[in-house]
């Protein structure tokens, strides 16, 4: 195998393992994640691909890993094309927008009891990552409810209050809809640390 196919070989690997770990990308998105030149590159780079790639047309070409690109990269989540896509496609906006961290975590666990060991508090946060010493949390507000993400935002008062994300105040990062989401969001959030973007800020 020459020098090329070999740098062939393996950029088409790194990018079916950005899928195993991001479960859904944008054309846009990997282009972006793997340096990918102009967007006629990036169509001819997925082209090659599409033995390993089940693909959704959704405004731009949405790609997820088919049987075979599961097996490439030993994955063993079956992605399905559902109505809650635009929900994976939204938090790529941050991992981007945030360069990608090594320490990204997706659909983490946050579990605290209180001090009688009674009252237990549970949150799945969208995704986590450390910023220097402080911890990130993600959350994308796409089709539920505010009442739901204000019950969220009480669980995450008192995990804080708990000192669950260490002595530095964690920092909070959404993504929205709309304006009027955005404004919301920072108003129950008062007393936090919170950064809210909004979809048509990625576009």
């Amino acid at each position: 195998m020459n020098q090329k196919q070999l740098e062939k070989m393996n950029r088409q690997e790194s990018i079916l393992r950005s899928l195993k770990m991001l479960d859904f990308l944008t054309r846009s998105q990997i282009q972006r994640i793997h340096d990918l030149k102009s967007d006629r590159n990036a169509q001819r780079v997925l082209k090659q691909m599409e033995e390993y790639l089940n693909v959704i047309k959704d405004g731009e070409y949405i790609y997820y890993l088919n049987a075979k690109g599961r097996e490439l990269v030993d994955c063993n989540k079956v992605r399905k094309r559902t109505g809650n896509v635009q929900h994976y496609i939204m938090r790529n906006h941050l991992y981007i927008a945030f360069r990608c961290p090594k320490t990204w975590l997706n659909e983490r666990r946050i579990i605290s009891k209180s001090v009688s060991g009674k009252e237990e508090i549970k949150c799945v946060a969208d995704a986590v990552f450390m910023k220097g010493d402080a911890h990130c949390i993600v959350e994308v507000d796409n089709t539920q409810t505010m009442k739901r993400n204000e019950k969220k935002i009480e669980k995450y008062r008192i995990l804080r209050q708990r000192n669950s994300f260490g002595m530095m105040a964690p920092h909070f990062i959404w993504i929205t809809t709309t304006e009027h989401r955005r404004k919301e969001l920072i108003e129950l959030h008062k007393g936090l640390n919170i950064q809210v973007f909004t979809v048509a800020d990625f576009i």
